[in-house]
């Protein structure tokens, strides 16, 4: 192993992706359990490595020189071999500056609350500092190392102005947790995550559905992966670096989420531009079929309409925590707001409207089965598609045409 990233659980980590656009290098996810962390490091066998959790302070012991910075944070994520002296830094630091930045979070005189009591938690708290924010305070199950608990945050922090989620609290596969409710802070102006998978959290998703500004950890990573690379390769990269591969994975990793009124193409755009871009394609109401081995409507005649939209929303909760596939949701799907909410942790919504003179009334559709149904729930849907949806497409006859409006407007050429 030269380079790579070691870690507890790195099947889901984005990192050799990272470092495969920026170098030539072979990067290896290597996980490691707690017993034999202590052999690796000393058997030095590697030129360069980033560190990840619960890693970043349990290998400081074993470098021969840490960066001020690292030093001053008390975690290291980046270690370079240079003629077998191990040299430790934190690239964290300058990669969720960059995420602060980019997501417009002005931290001067802000009350900032931190979650986690690990290395990331360290990072925010140097970079909270260095940005002049007010108060600081870092939380923790358990009142140690200067954190305050998650009874005392609510008891007298909830006027908190700033939070930053360093905990993996969120992250695949608990994607419907959050560190904290975001509810119970009303004075909140800025939210960051360092989870990135999914690419939104719940955390960020609640932020973002109050107007505050607020990003995930994939910005964060890509970052610092760069300020890594830089490390490992003494080559100096740029902001447009880190833009370009932040692009190209969120353009990989984001799900194209297709809603609208049955039969408006949902299943047949979604099959085409899967096709294209070589995507798995799945429609939720597929999915329902197999998972129940029955027709949508012997399920309605089972057990109503309640029963099947229980079953659905426990399908969109399974399908959306999948990455870079494309989906096709019932009709009805998104006039649940969990529904959508869950869609959108890692994709966006595209409305695709099709006029109603041009939707067709099918029996296999329990909902829509005659033509004074299908008006009814058109103009029932049609203002709930707009306010869920990231972007709406005119649908027209062109298979192909609305396949390349659709691709546009998720960044792809046609």
């Amino acid at each position: 192993m030269e380079y790579g990233c070691i870690g507890r659980k790195l099947s889901h980590s984005f990192s050799k992706i990272i470092h495969s656009r920026l170098c030539d290098y072979d990067y290896i996810l290597k996980e490691l359990e707690p017993q034999q962390l202590e052999q690796f490091m000393k058997e030095r066998g590697f030129k360069g490595i980033n560190v990840t959790i619960p890693y970043k302070q349990d290998v400081m012991p074993y470098l021969d020189v840490i960066s001020d910075t690292a030093k001053a944070i008390g975690a290291v994520n980046t270690i370079v071999n240079k003629n077998g002296r191990l040299y430790g830094y934190n690239t964290d630091f300058s990669g969720m500056r960059a995420l602060a930045r980019r997501t417009g979070i002005d931290f001067k005189g802000k009350k900032t609350v931190i979650l986690g009591s690990g290395g990331t938690s360290k990072t925010a708290l140097a970079l909270a500092k260095s940005e002049n924010a007010g108060a600081v305070l870092r939380v923790s199950r358990f009142a140690k190392d200067g954190c305050i608990t998650y009874d005392e945050l609510y008891a007298h922090h909830t006027d908190a102005q700033i939070i930053i989620n360093t905990t993996p609290c969120g992250m695949f596969p608990d994607t419907g947790s959050a560190a904290v409710e975001l509810t119970r802070f009303q004075n909140v102006t800025g939210v960051l995550d360092a989870v990135y998978n999914p690419l939104r959290s719940r955390l960020i998703m609640q932020a973002l559905g109050r107007g505050i500004p607020a990003s995930g950890g994939l910005y964060m990573l890509v970052a610092q992966a760069v300020f890594a690379a830089e490390k490992f390769t003494d080559r100096k990269f740029d902001g447009q670096d880190i833009e370009k591969i932040y692009n190209s994975i969120l353009s990989e990793k984001q799900n194209i989420v297709l809603i609208g009124m049955p039969g408006c193409g949902k299943t047949t755009l979604g099959k085409a531009i899967a096709e294209k871009l070589g995507r798995e394609f799945t429609d939720t109401d597929d999915e329902i079929v197999k998972r129940e081995n029955m027709p949508i409507p012997e399920i309605f005649a089972k057990g109503s309409e309640p029963l099947f939209r229980k079953i659905e929303s426990e399908v969109i909760a399974s399908v959306s925590q999948s990455c870079g596939i494309v989906i096709a949701t019932g009709g009805g799907a998104v006039l649940n707001p969990a529904n959508a909410a869950a869609l959108r942790q890692n994709g966006r919504l595209c409305f695709i409207n099709r006029p109603l003179d041009s939707l067709p009334v099918t029996d296999s559709r329990p909902l829509s089965d005659d033509r004074q149904k299908l008006m009814r729930l058109y103009e029932t849907r049609l203002p709930v598609y707009r306010a869920v949806c990231d972007f709406e497409i005119a649908a027209g006859n062109d298979i192909m045409q609305n396949t390349d409006l659709i691709l546009k407007e998720y960044g792809f050429e046609s």
